[in-house]
């Protein structure tokens, strides 16, 4: 198996904004509209956002964002995983080269929200396998029953 190979995307690639679509239409079918908080392909071109994409030779595998809360806090956006690539190690990958680019920038703690429901158990065990702790709301964020937040101490 050829390596994993993790570069900034730009979001203009067909497979990177079908993948954005897909994530959008995942979170849509199991959160209420208002629950959702995943960004489309224009919130994640946010000046304060980065957008990382996973290849495994030319196969789109993974796609994630950290976004700048401020000079210590950031936040893990769209972290997902295409599905013929689920349980091989991307999302890990993608969320530890996430954790080194924070480092990398000073920031001194990791914040994110994920889903409550079923459907995020693995993203949530993933999570907290890899240090993150349940937390309260965050930044703009609101208590919200369809909401587990988490967060990391760099």
């Amino acid at each position: 198996m050829s390596p994993l190979q993790i570069r900034v995307d730009d979001l203009s690639g067909d497979a990177t904004r079908a993948l954005i679509a897909a994530h959008l239409d995942g979170m849509h079918d199991s959160s209420p509209p208002e629950s959702v908080h995943a960004l489309d392909i224009d919130g994640l071109r946010h000046p304060s956002i980065t957008f990382w994409s996973a290849w495994r030779d030319d196969r789109l595998a993974g796609i994630g964002a950290l976004k700048t809360l401020d000079a210590e806090r950031g936040e893990i956006k769209s972290m997902r995983v295409t599905d013929a690539f689920l349980g091989q190690g991307v999302g890990r990958a993608l969320l530890r080269h996430i954790v080194a680019a924070a480092r990398d920038r000073g920031m001194k703690t990791l914040w994110l929200e994920t889903g409550s429901p079923a459907e995020f158990e693995a993203a949530r065990r993933l999570y907290l396998s890899e240090g993150f702790t349940p937390c309260g709301p965050f930044a703009d964020y609101r208590e919200d029953p369809y909401s587990v937040f988490m967060t990391l101490t760099l």
